[in-house]
């Protein structure tokens, strides 16, 4: 018996190497030196465009294989079998036989000797907002047609043959400004410079009253090129209508170009608050932004943007420079990111109007429970087990899985260093583990939840139950800064850890909290808290909404002495 279970598994490693795989090619020519990173080879049915562009959560995407790479040598090859990890399908031996555009990406990996003693291999942003696809620097190959049989012994030879090229800084301009400090703490923490940066909208009247000093109003949110939002131009009659299927319109493009044209009339217009506004750059080796905290795995980020960068940009532009004359607003991402820079800085800032937050109550991981689930991709019976949905629209339909998602995310990068969204939630929230990187909360192959790992979650991350815990110490600084709006058919799910945060918020006692909890009638993803647009409209208002409503709100939260008056022009 033995002997047939020994051939059976020798014939099935035979046929498992010798099915067709993929040869690629690293030319001298593309480097001087061994590289670290992750492989990436990408098979398409569109036949246009480039596949390292089509791969995502919904039903649509392409098909990609990844694996690890350390010293590679130019030169020389690397294989890719049937032992890399796929998604949507997990083995490249399951590929049906046919056509396909094929690419091949390397995402190059930089090597961290960080304070913490650990040594790791990490994609640093580079300028790009730490996408794959987009990283400068990072190799890949032009797009063949040919055809994939999993049957066929011989092996498919694809060559590097193109570096994806540097971008270009933005430039100053009369009402917008950028700066890049280097970061003292983040520098020591990573063992390399590291930067932070932001872009800055000046006031109208700015260089003509030399001696006002004003608020400060942050935006908290994705990597941002450049301002967001704003347009000193008309839209441009010549733009090709675009198509926005999340929509369900055509020519979206020339209304975010309207709308941020507006912007600047309102901005320069003379009823507008007379603040300075910035938005951050916080892209770093796990994602395009930090979750402005300080973390165990990327940093004391929420320190290094607290007090290095906002003092440093109050003093070049002139603002006010104390707690209660800065703000923050942001949405998903963003909407976590103020309301925990909120609670963990109470003094520093002086109101929060966070949509459509990330995760605010673990209880509701998305549609996870990381406390009482034992598997975050499955609900189990003792006979079935029911996939746990990630992804859906305002009418409930979903399009994509848990469980998809994370596996997707396995595809792309291991050890959290797939530069997306759970794995940047993992580095942020999670301990450090044994090998350098962030410690699993659960399972990525299997989703088997890590029960000490959430543990430790919530006690430094669930925001919800930190406000709870510290409110007798906290309260009093918190009253009344905190507003959440959330459409209640937020397409990730992210209203239910709202649900039960304002049930828990209205409880708060000695002070009572005094705090906005708002929903959008089947508002998707991300719902801001206007009733009166659409949800395609009130996102591209951030800055008119939270700008005005805190120059109101401000004159019930200010020191008795403070000046509310000179910057109101």
């Amino acid at each position: 018996m033995k002997k047939i279970i020994s051939f059976l598994l020798l014939m099935a490693a035979y046929f498992s190497a010798t099915s067709q795989s993929f040869t690629i090619y690293l030319p001298d020519s593309l480097s001087s030196k061994s590289l670290d990173g992750r492989l990436l080879l990408l098979l398409s049915k569109k036949h246009s465009g480039e596949p390292r562009f089509q791969i995502s959560d919904n039903p649509s995407s392409q098909q990609v294989f990844g694996i690890d790479i350390e010293n590679w040598k130019p030169g020389t090859n690397k294989i890719i079998d049937s032992k890399a990890f796929g998604y949507p399908i997990e083995k490249l031996n399951a590929i049906q036989q046919g056509d396909y555009t094929l690419q091949v990406v390397f995402h190059i990996y930089e090597t961290f000797k960080r304070k913490d003693g650990h040594i790791v291999k990490l994609p640093m942003d580079r300028g790009e907002g730490q996408h794959w696809n987009l990283a400068p620097g990072n190799l890949y190959s032009v797009p063949v047609k040919q055809n994939f049989n999993p049957a066929n012994k011989k092996s498919i030879l694809l060559t590097l043959s193109k570096k994806i090229a540097s971008i270009e800084e933005p430039k100053d301009s009369k009402y917008v400004k950028h700066i890049k400090i280097q970061s003292k703490l983040l520098t020591e923490f990573w063992g390399r410079p590291m930067f932070l940066g932001a872009h800055i909208l000046l006031p109208e009247g700015w260089d003509t009253h030399p001696d006002v000093k004003y608020p400060l109003a942050i935006f908290h949110g994705h990597f941002p090129d450049d301002f967001g939002g704003w347009r000193t131009t008309p839209p441009d009659e010549n733009l090709k209508p675009d198509t926005v299927s999340r929509f369900n319109l055509i020519g979206y493009n020339k209304i975010v170009q309207q709308e941020s044209y507006d912007f600047y009339k309102q901005w320069t217009g003379p009823d507008f608050p007379r603040v300075i506004a910035i938005e951050i750059q916080h892209a770093n080796p796990y994602y395009d932004d930090s979750y402005a905290v300080n973390s165990a795995n990327l940093g004391p980020y929420g320190d290094a943007i607290t007090y290095e960068l906002i003092p440093e940009i109050e003093k070049r532009y002139r603002g006010i420079g104390e707690g209660w004359a800065r703000f923050m607003y942001g949405g998903s991402t963003g909407g976590w990111e103020v309301l925990a820079a909120q609670v963990f800085y109470p003094d520093e800032y002086n109101g929060c109007y966070s949509a459509c937050p990330d995760p605010i109550d673990f209880n509701h991981y998305t549609t996870v429970n990381i406390y009482k689930d034992e598997n975050a991709y499955y609900e189990e019976g003792p006979f079935k087990k029911t996939l746990k949905p990630g992804h859906r629209d305002y009418l409930g339909h979903v399009s994509s899985m848990v469980k998809d998602m994370n596996h997707r995310e396995l595809a792309l990068g291991t050890k959290s260093r797939s530069g997306d969204q759970f794995d940047i939630w993992e580095a942020v929230y999670s301990p450090v583990g044994k090998d350098g990187y962030p410690e699993r909360i659960f399972d990525k192959y299997t989703g088997k939840i890590n029960k000490n790992v959430a543990a430790y979650w919530k006690e430094n991350y669930d925001l919800a139950h930190i406000i709870k815990r510290d409110w007798p110490k906290i309260g009093g600084k918190l009253k009344g800064k905190i507003h959440i709006y959330v459409g209640d058919m937020d397409n990730y799910y992210l209203n239910n850890a709202v649900y039960s945060a304002e049930d828990m918020i209205k409880k708060l006692e000695n002070p009572t909290c005094n705090c906005e909890v708002d929903y959008g009638d089947r508002a998707e993803h991300c719902w801001n808290g206007d009733h009166t647009q659409p949800n395609y409209i009130s996102r591209l208002r951030y800055n008119q909404m939270f700008i005005t409503k805190w120059a109101e709100e401000v004159k019930t939260r200010k020191p008795v002495n403070a000046d509310i008056t000179s910057w109101r022009y």
